[in-house]
């Protein structure tokens, strides 16, 4: 997951995206990036997912194709909040420990009222 995430953010850099925090666990990743006004999260959330699964397979990190979901999730953040979410990302391990990714998606989808 190291070489992957300092991958994400030197490409992220290159790209004009500012890769804030970066963790994750077996089966996802969470990014805290801070975009300009003019940047779109959707642009940024596929040139990311789509550069790194080619550097992945490229590299040949794991048998077979890799690919991430076809999916992804962007929540504003206020800047008050910042350092939770930082927090949060930075702890992935211990806080999917208490509940499962499926869990926690259920959960964010409830709290902001989207199905």
């Amino acid at each position: 997951m190291q070489s992957l995430s300092k991958h994400i953010i030197e490409n992220g850099k290159e790209k004009g995206y500012y890769i804030d925090s970066i963790n994750g666990v077996l089966d996802h990743i969470h990014l805290l990036v801070r975009l300009t006004p003019t940047q779109n999260p959707a642009d940024c959330a596929n040139l990311l997912k789509g550069e790194s699964s080619n550097w992945v397979n490229k590299n040949n990190f794991i048998k077979g194709k890799f690919s991430w979901q076809k999916g992804y999730g962007v929540f504003s953040v206020s800047e008050s909040q910042v350092n939770k979410v930082r927090n949060y990302i930075l702890n992935q391990e211990d806080h999917h420990r208490k509940k499962s990714y499926q869990e926690e998606l259920a959960s964010l989808l409830k709290h902001f009222g989207l199905d």
